[in-house]
């Protein structure tokens, strides 16, 4: 197959993951390997995906080969690959909106930005980049609409991992699908994370006939996307995506609360979730359930990007142009599409096997 060629915009700690996690997993030919949903999707293995470049605004991590870049501060993610030089040199990108007030110095961005930034489409077009992931901060709404440009201008497909909606927007959408270019999206899930944990119990009680009065979803957590999302201004998409994710699966109207709760420093990478549904069953009676869950926060989702980035070359080789339906609702928290996980799930299968277009 074709190798698959990756641009990253953004190289936090969900960046060192899957750059990790495409090392971790690059020589294994095993039928089925601990870790990956799909070993081999549509032909593609994930030795295929080759990083052309990649985009920060962060003074410590421009100028470095990208196989140093993910170690260098505020990254965290603990290490699980020994990564080889990957001759990527990460490349200055305007800041915009992408890094807020409070996280200028986490960053280490400066207050007066330099001039001296790269034009993201002619890179784009340069390095015959297949696709570009955008993992910016949460709350990068100018940004993440820069880099979608710059995916329109360089006919590049776009992954939109982050909370800004491009993929479900039906403007952007069709003008994807207009400039014949893929788009994926929006707000990646986690592989076993607190919202596809929190659909899928609230699904459990709807299938079973319990009528929920009320849940909340808390998440605790130490890396800077915890510390980013402090400043509630940062959050609005975030709590649509997440919230929605969860009611969607729900035929009337729940008191909900779904987002970040807290900032723990001493976590660090760690994810904590605390889940809580309230509900009547049988007879009117009373039931409450409540849920933990624990995971290094960054690893969590890479193995789920790693499809979509496949997904995203196997319609490419299609020729299949605008939002892609089936891998969008498998991945991601806002999709264009929003369907139950097992449905999802079933639609992933007929997209590799050629019976869904999209």
């Amino acid at each position: 197959m074709p190798e698959i060629r990756v641009a990253i915009a953004g190289v936090g700690n969900c960046a060192s993951a899957l750059i990790q996690g495409v090392e971790y997993y690059r020589h294994s030919l095993k039928a089925e390997i601990p870790g990956l949903m799909h070993v081999d999707f549509g032909g593609y293995h994930v030795g295929d995906i080759r990083f052309v470049a990649a985009f920060e605004a962060n003074e410590k991590k421009i100028g470095k080969d990208l196989s140093d870049a993910i170690w260098v501060d505020p990254n965290m993610c603990t290490k699980f690959a020994d990564v080889p030089r990957l001759g990527i040199e990460v490349m200055r990108a305007p800041a915009l909106d992408g890094v807020a007030k409070h996280m200028q110095s986490p960053f280490h961005v400066s207050d007066v930005q330099s001039s001296e930034t790269v034009d993201i489409p002619s890179v784009l077009t340069e390095v015959e980049a297949d696709m570009l992931v955008n993992y910016l901060p949460v709350g990068s709404q100018e940004a993440t609409r820069f880099y979608a440009q710059a995916c329109l201008d360089s006919e590049c497909a776009f992954v939109n991992c982050i909370p800004e909606f491009i993929a479900s927007d039906k403007n952007w959408g069709k003008r994807f699908e207009e400039k014949n270019i893929v788009v994926a999206g929006d707000d990646i899930k986690s592989q076993l994370g607190a919202t596809i944990l929190h659909r899928n119990l609230v699904r459990l009680c709807v299938d079973r006939g319990i009528q929920i009065e009320e849940t909340y979803q808390l998440n605790l957590g130490g890396n800077t996307d915890f510390l980013n999302m402090t400043v509630e201004d940062r959050l609005k998409s975030k709590r649509i995506s997440k919230t929605e994710a969860v009611t969607s699966l729900v035929p009337y109207d729940v008191p909900t609360r779904i987002g970040p709760s807290d900032y723990v420093p001493f976590l660090k990478d760690k994810k904590i979730c605390y889940l809580f549904i309230r509900g009547r069953k049988f007879g009117d009676q009373k039931i409450t359930l409540r849920a933990k869950l624990e995971v290094e926060d960054s690893p969590n989702s890479a193995g789920v990007v790693i499809d979509v980035i496949r997904a995203v070359k196997l319609a490419q080789d299609r020729k299949v142009a605008g939002p892609l339906i089936s891998i969008s609702s498998y991945a991601f928290k806002h999709p264009p599409m929003q369907v139950p996980d097992d449905l999802a799930s079933r639609w992933v299968e007929d997209f590799i096997a050629g019976k869904r277009e999209r």
